[in-house]
């Protein structure tokens, strides 16, 4: 995935703070479900919400840096213990500036 640009990562957070988290991470922490399950997402919805639940033995950063990368995905901003995931889709519905 190529870097966003400043203005692009303003735009992207701009959309996803409506967003309700689609993929949490658990006890578990980065299994292959969770990498499935948001590679399936980020192909649906090109943008998604993440939340690192209390019980996650991972920091939330290195979760969201290891999941960004294992999904080939764009790491957008890390908020609280959420964070967005960006990944260009074949046919992109966001348009970034």
């Amino acid at each position: 995935m190529n870097e966003l640009k400043g203005k692009q990562v303003r735009y992207l957070r701009g959309l996803g703070h409506h967003l309700q988290p689609v993929i949490m991470l658990g006890r578990e922490g980065l299994t292959e479900r969770v990498v499935a399950a948001t590679a399936a997402a980020l192909a649906t919805h090109e943008l998604i919400k993440c939340k690192v639940q209390e019980g996650c033995l991972l920091d939330r950063r290195q979760a969201a840096a290891e999941l960004a990368q294992l999904a080939d995905a764009a790491l957008v901003q890390v908020l609280g213990r959420t964070f967005l995931l960006y990944r260009t889709a074949d046919e992109p519905k966001i348009k970034l500036p």
